[in-house]
């Protein structure tokens, strides 16, 4: 699979099967015109709300059902999108399909303006007085918090209509990664000609145990990010640029104020995940990057040889079979139920395992509603495949069981809260690989891969939340943010985080280019939220057995009908302390311990 094929060269079974959401893009495309004839099912009712709770309930109702279908009509064209970008007819049903969605999100604003400007208390007695809307509760308290933000209604329609275009940054950014940015070929230790793109350096080259062919690779993928990055500076100018408007006008005290108000997290939560782990975290991965700068043997540490392999002779291999037995075994620990899920994922084609041109890269997991999970991933026969698809999975067992045991409207936990599901099967799965083996080599093999795990999200994701944390702070005083100014403060975040021990050079600069995580709010920081959860959980299954499984299972059927520190002090984290986040560095300290003594 190591040979980059056109998407329709691609083997079926290494594909999803779209065909469970629509058989073909003529079923897409009478579902696409059906839905926008369905919205009178929902505007009906403006005008109305007050009339009484069975007429607010009808409303509700009507309006999940005709979500849930613009969700289905937009994933399909998302999930081609994703597998690939470079083909025009997806980009064409995509951007159709996101027109869509503005155009039904503009006509249905009015519930959230009418319902909040009901006289005071009418809600509260809706609920009192109509018991089938209790199942709406959680929807109805999340939309009384935004009253205070709420604009008028031609206002709010106006902006609805507008979500096309205000989602434009994020938009362009994917199809010009996807589909527009070239590099130039790389030179192996051989002299060995190699094909560059995107998604081969960052999930092929910058883990290659030769120094020549990882270095070329870099300079290659740096001179490719150089020609794009006043495009893409402006492009991320504009998305942060659009939040500390949209800020302003509403009200809020800032926009990072904002997108917290919309996570359920507070300033000072939010805040303690950045300085507590990027102080406290930094000694021993500086640590770890003085060990691989030794066993090496390099004069001095690039930013590309972060994650060059410290063993590469050691990788264990794992087929796609070989790793779903692994994965159903590791995650047996969490009970019939959940085990079907996942053998269910790993045997009825909702994983994309292909390596194709134009294919999205790194990993995700989306759930369309009555249907199941989709997970993109690009399979390399090996265990640390087994590991990442784990932590996808853990993503989809949670979308599965929240609207297995929820509403559509009460499935979605918060932001913050989404990426522990994912890192807890990462780590059940890692344990039971550790379980199986008394090869001190295999150990020290699977805690280099949890350390990369928390590299990712611990690291590269919280630096990226930095860089967010800062950039917001700049463009609220009134700072444009240009290619230049991007550059500079990740380049001092980086020397701030690893000191002298990692050479900060130009292409570590634009590190900002490399994700999309930039364009969906606050994202980045989540990652070391779910991660300090998914710790402290996966130590207490396997500490405590059976009542932390059995809390964590409620957990996950709770879907988002709590907000996310409920949710956690529910699996037994109390992320209002800093308690947990100190834990999971000493954590990971402990992994650096474990890896620095073995050599």
């Amino acid at each position: 699979m190591s040979k980059r094929l056109r998407r329709a060269e691609v083997p079926e079974h290494l594909t999803w099967n779209l065909t469970d959401i629509y058989p073909d893009d003529t079923a897409w495309e009478e579902a696409l015109a059906a839905v926008l004839a369905e919205v009178p099912s929902v505007t009906q009712y403006q005008g109305r709300l007050g009339e009484g709770p069975d007429v607010f309930l009808a409303c509700l109702e009507a309006m999940e059902d005709l979500t849930k279908k613009v969700m289905r009509v937009r994933t399909y064209a998302s999930l081609k999108q994703s597998a690939d970008g470079t083909d025009p007819a997806n980009q064409m049903a995509m951007g159709r399909a996101a027109a869509m969605a503005a155009q039904v999100e503009a006509a249905t604003s009015f519930i959230r303006s009418e319902a909040l400007s009901l006289p005071e208390g009418t809600l509260e007695r809706y609920l009192e007085e109509e018991p089938r809307l209790r199942e709406f509760q959680r929807l109805i308290e999340k939309l009384t918090a935004e009253k205070p933000y709420m604009l008028h209604p031609e206002t709010e329609k106006a902006l609805a209509s507008l979500g096309e275009v205000l989602n434009a940054p994020y938009m362009i950014y994917t199809r010009s990664k996807a589909a527009d940015m070239t590099f130039e070929p790389v030179l192996d230790s051989q002299g060995n000609s190699h094909p560059m793109s995107f998604a081969m350096y960052e999930e092929a080259y910058e883990k290659s145990p030769d120094t020549t062919l990882r270095r070329n690779a870099y300079a290659s993928f740096t001179k490719g990010l150089q020609a794009y990055q006043n495009t893409y500076g402006a492009t991320w100018g504009t998305e942060v640029k659009k939040q500390v408007t949209l800020a302003k006008l509403r009200g809020f005290e800032s926009a990072t104020h904002m997108l917290l108000h919309g996570q359920e997290v507070s300033l000072e939560v939010y805040n303690n995940l950045h300085d507590i782990i990027l102080k406290e975290l930094a000694p021993h991965m500086r640590r770890y990057a003085e060990l691989r700068k030794k066993v090496l043997g390099l004069d001095k540490l690039l930013y590309c040889d972060i994650e060059a392999p410290l063993d590469p002779e050691f990788s264990p291999p794992a087929t796609f079979e070989v790793a779903s037995e692994i994965i159903l075994k590791g995650l047996s620990v969490l009970g019939e139920e959940y085990a079907t899920i996942i053998e269910t994922g790993l045997k009825n084609r909702w994983i994309d395992l292909a390596n194709n041109i134009g294919k999205s890269t790194g990993a995700f997991c989306t759930t369309v509603p009555d249907v199941h999970p989709y997970i993109l991933v690009t399979w390399t026969d090996n265990m640390r495949s087994a590991l990442l698809l784990s932590h996808e999975l853990g993503h989809a067992g949670h979308g599965v069981l929240s609207l297995r045991y929820q509403r559509p409207s009460n499935a979605r936990a918060s932001m913050f809260f989404i990426e522990a599901p994912s890192t807890i099967n990462e780590l059940l799965v890692g344990n039971y690989i550790k379980s199986q083996s008394n090869d001190p080599r295999m150990i020290r093999w699977l805690a280099m891969q949890l350390l990369m795990t928390y590299y990712h999200n611990f690291v590269r994701h919280l630096i990226e939340g930095e860089l967010q944390r800062r950039i917001f702070a700049m463009a609220e005083k009134g700072q444009p943010i240009t290619a230049s100014v991007l550059s500079q403060v990740q380049g001092e975040i980086l020397q701030e985080f690893w000191g002298d021990t990692v050479e900060i050079d130009e292409g570590a600069r634009l590190t900002w280019m490399r994700q999309p995580h930039y364009y969906m709010g606050l994202y980045p920081y989540s990652y070391s939220a779910g991660l300090t959860i998914g710790t402290a959980v996966a130590q207490a299954i396997l500490e405590e057995g059976q009542p932390a499984v059995d809390r964590w299972l409620e957990v996950l059927k709770a879907g988002g009908t709590k907000p996310p520190m409920e949710l956690a002090k529910m699996a037994g984290v109390d992320m209002t302390k800093p308690d947990p986040i100190y834990a999971a560095v000493a954590y990971v300290g402990s992994l650096v311990d474990l890896v620095v003594e073995s050599f």
